[in-house]
This record gives structure tokens, C-alpha cells and sequence, in this order.
């Protein structure tokens, strides 16, 4: 199977996964579409990490359990660089904790192992353009279920939201309650592209990656508890 020829501007993929057959449809799929190109393979995050810094892809598909470096040890050190790839983690989500790891890691959404090649091809698209792949109730799930707080920290957390004003307050546990942009501007009374802006200064002013890690932060400076409604 041959798909057409990649663009000279098309995306460039690093599949890393220690299964040949799961590498290989990977492959199929992303060099099916012209925007998209799979520039190179790995089997663990040793790999993976050499392979950046070799090819420079805009994106790396990462498994999680593999020999040697797993995908969440090679996730965080990857976020940890400059000028980083979109990670976006292959997953069966019937395991949350390493889910919530990737999350912490700097991952950017998630990608079901046996998910059709059309849900992939929007996923992998998603991720290039800067979206956070992961559904508000997951993210909620994850979070409620996985963060710790230890002593010390949801003060020292605490202290930091009082460089946000009481709407970008209210904004952030509306988020964290796992409500949707639509949902958040229907219960405020504002336009969506109002709770965008709200979120965005949230991110800044919190210095926060993405509206993942703005929920973690949430949970984490006590701002919400698990099981708040």
C-alpha cells in the first residue's frame, strides 16, 4: 500500500513502539496522506530520543511500555528540551495511571491503539496544530483519581492563583470540572471566544502548557477537590 507522494511542507512523523506490526500500520496510515510523512521508526525511548534529535519531526507517536526507556521516561525528557515534538501517546486508556503520567510528562493527547485510521489521521492533526487531544471527563478521571498533594504543596500552589482575577478563577474550576469552552461560556453568560481569552491568560499568568496541566493545577492548589460538583 503506497499513498501519495508527501508535500515538501508535510508533517514529520517518529513512530516509537516496540511492536514491528503496530510500527508498520502506524506507517501505513500517516504516509497515506499527503500533509504527512513518516520520517523514521524506534522500539524504545532511548531510540525515540536519538531519533529527534537526528530527524527533527514535528511529532512523535510514543508508546508507553517498552524495554529498556519506557514512553513516559522518554516523554519527559523530550518536554523537558527546547523547541520539543507534539507527543502524542499510544494508549488502550484501561490504564490510567500511566495515562496520567504521560499527562504530567507533557504529553499532548492520546491515541488508542486499535482506533480506526480516520480517528487517528484527526488526532494526529489535532495534536500538529496545537490541541490537546484528551476529553475534558478524562482529564477530570485522571486527575481526581491520581493527583497527590503533598504536604506543603497545595499552599504553596495556592498562592499562585492570586495572580489570576476572580472570572479566571472561575474559569479554571469550571475547566477542571471538565466542562467544555460552550459549556463554560453558557453557564457565565459570555461568548466562547471570551472563555478562550480567560484561558489563555490563565495559562500565561500560571505558566502552564496546555488546559491539561491547567486541571492538574486546579486540583493541585486545592482551587478544586475530587467530587466537587
Amino acid at each position: 500500500m503506497t499513498g501519495p507522494a508527501p508535500t515538501p511542507s508535510a508533517s514529520r512523523v517518529l513512530i516509537c513502539d516496540d511492536q514491528e506490526l503496530i510500527r508498520m500500520g502506524l506507517r501505513m496510515v500517516v504516509d497515506s496522506q499527503p500533509d504527512l510523512t513518516v520520517v523514521g521508526e524506534a522500539a524504545d525511548g532511548d531510540a525515540a530520543i536519538t531519533g529527534v534529535a537526528a530527524l527533527k519531526p514535528d511529532l512523535v507517536l510514543m508508546d508507553v511500555r517498552m524495554p529498556g526507556l519506557d514512553g513516559l521516561a522518554a516523554t519527559e525528557h523530550l518536554c523537558a528540551r527546547p523547541h520539543a515534538p507534539k507527543i502524542l501517546v499510544v494508549t488502550t486508556f484501561d490504564l490510567d495511571e500511566y495515562a496520567y503520567a504521560a499527562l504530567r510528562a507533557g504529553a499532548n493527547g492520546f491515541l488508542v491503539k486499535d482506533a480506526p485510521a480516520e480517528e487517528i489521521l484527526v488526532t494526529v492533526r489535532a495534536v500538529l496544530r496545537g490541541e490537546v487531544m484528551v476529553a475534558p471527563s478524562l482529564t477530570r478521571r485522571l486527575v481526581e483519581r491520581f493527583v497527590l498533594q503533598p504536604p506543603g504543596s497545595v499552599p504553596a500552589q495556592r498562592g499562585r492563583l492570586a495572580a489570576l482575577t476572580e472570572r479566571e478563577r472561575e474559569v479554571l474550576a469550571l475547566i477542571a470540572r471538565g466542562l467544555a469552552n460552550r459549556e463554560i461560556a453558557d453557564r457565565l453568560f459570555v461568548g466562547e471566544t471570551t472563555v478562550k481569552t480567560h484561558l489563555g491568560r490563565v495559562l500565561t499568568k500560571l505558566g502552564l502548557r496546555d488546559r491539561i496541566h491547567a486541571v492538574i493545577f486546579a486540583y493541585e492548589s486545592g482551587l478544586i477537590r475530587a467530587g466537587d460538583d
